[in-house]
């Protein structure tokens, strides 16, 4: 993989953490950067999913399908 070098600006108290994580996890800077960017990026997912989820369950609900069977009921009309 190749590594597109980008430069970010942290607070100073932000810093600090991050290169403390970084010695106590043996890792580089750029290394938790991308693991925090990562966790953030599957948060997001996982609640776009949740939403989305969310959404769909009250369609179901309101053309009254509650369970697998009616799901299957349903798409056989």
């Amino acid at each position: 993989m190749k590594a597109v070098k980008k430069t970010v600006s942290l607070p100073p108290d932000l810093a600090r953490a991050a290169e403390q994580i970084a010695r106590a996890e043996g890792k580089t800077l750029s290394g938790v950067v991308q693991d925090a960017l990562r966790d953030a990026r599957a948060t997001r997912l996982r609640e776009e999913l949740q939403g989305l989820q969310g959404y769909w369950s009250r369609k179901a609900k309101e053309q009254g399908i509650l369970s697998e069977e009616d799901l299957e009921r349903y798409l056989r009309t």
